[in-house]
């Protein structure tokens, strides 16, 4: 459904040189840097796939989206969505995905939602037949019958948000881009667009390319995630395959009967309790779970326990640091 090959975004920004003079010059000779955005990055969607398009601010990604949707061109690289070159088949392109920008909307502010949608049946063409049966099911799906008639400006957020949703699969696309979807929502409300994400992928096997700086939209709606940092890919893979590629630490949680006696273990890392529930935090490629609670258990009575998993976002932000140090080490170097 999307392929990407070597794609790169530049801009030259305008360098303005400082003081009175230099906004004079700057009149008569304009001076250039180049700010390089997407940075020759690579990467395959197929249909019905759910993937996290994840990075810190300005790392690409809202560029990249762009230019998968036709709005911006590309520097250098070859990129197809649905077969199509976005920006070369801008109308055809738009016809067969569905775009929400978190900070935009598609609606129109002071007509009620309703109507909002009647345009865009005329805008995409869409048969009334189908138009009919997809609005209802959608209503249904996204729980919007009770505010359908209320004028875009007096919904919550979470409201419109689920609203742009809507919109924007209303003419049945293939693909559907969300660039921070979430943002400024409460807990119920995210917990609710995850949900509806999911059911769309599963009863209209919608492909979905997710930006989010929320690692738990990740982990409930995707399985796979490619990151980006500073314009290049450093990584596209699973979710359970980061965490073992990546999570090196666990944390066993034992609830004691009693206060427990606790030998020193070489790849323990550390221990903290409250009261007889413990956490102890361990190398997982040293020591196997099982080996860890067979040794501790010899000298002690064990109520309860659990593994916990390390978090995606802990992950993901050793993964940035690392790229970091990596960068200022060949700054050194040089």
């Amino acid at each position: 459904m999307i392929q990407v090959e070597n794609l790169s975004k530049q801009y030259n920004i305008p360098r303005k040189k400082p003081g009175f003079v230099g906004s004079i010059q700057s009149l008569f000779s304009t001076q250039y840097e180049t700010k390089t955005a997407v940075d020759n990055i690579s990467f395959q969607i197929e249909r019905g796939e759910m993937v996290g398009f994840i990075g810190p601010n300005g790392a690409g990604k809202s560029t990249t989206i762009k230019m998968l949707t036709g709005i911006l061109v590309p520097t250098a690289g070859e990129l197809r969505v649905h077969g199509r070159v976005p920006h070369k088949h801008r109308e055809e392109n738009a016809a067969n995905i569905g775009v929400v920008f978190g900070q935009r909307t598609q609606l129109w502010w002071d007509l009620p939602l309703v109507e909002s949608f009647e345009l865009l049946k005329y805008i995409y063409k869409v048969p009334e037949a189908r138009f009919k049966k997809n609005l209802q099911f959608l209503t249904d799906l996204l729980d919007v019958g009770t505010f359908i008639h209320t004028p875009v400006r007096q919904l919550s957020l979470g409201q419109r948000m689920r609203a742009d949703l809507l919109a924007s699969l209303l003419h049945d696309p293939s693909i559907l881009f969300l660039d921070e979807p979430t943002i400024g929502l409460d807990a119920l409300a995210k917990e609710k667009i995850r949900e509806l994400l999911v059911s769309i992928n599963k009863e209209k096997n919608v492909t979905v390319l997710l930006t989010t700086h929320d690692m738990v939209d990740i982990e409930q709606t995707c399985n796979r995630m490619v990151i980006i940092d500073k314009g290049n890919k450093i990584y596209d893979g699973g979710i359970e395959e980061i965490k073992n590629n990546y999570g090196k630490i666990r944390t066993l949680v034992v609830d004691f009967k009693n206060t427990p006696k606790l030998q020193p273990i070489d790849a323990v890392i550390s221990i903290s309790n409250e009261g007889l529930t413990y956490k102890i935090q361990f190398e997982k490629d040293i020591l196997s779970a099982s080996k860890l609670i067979s040794m501790i258990s010899e000298h002690n009575e064990l109520v309860d326990l659990s593994i916990q998993e390390p978090e995606i976002e802990n992950i993901i932000r050793e993964i940035y640091k690392g790229e970091d140090d990596k960068a200022g080490l060949q700054r050194v170097a040089l």
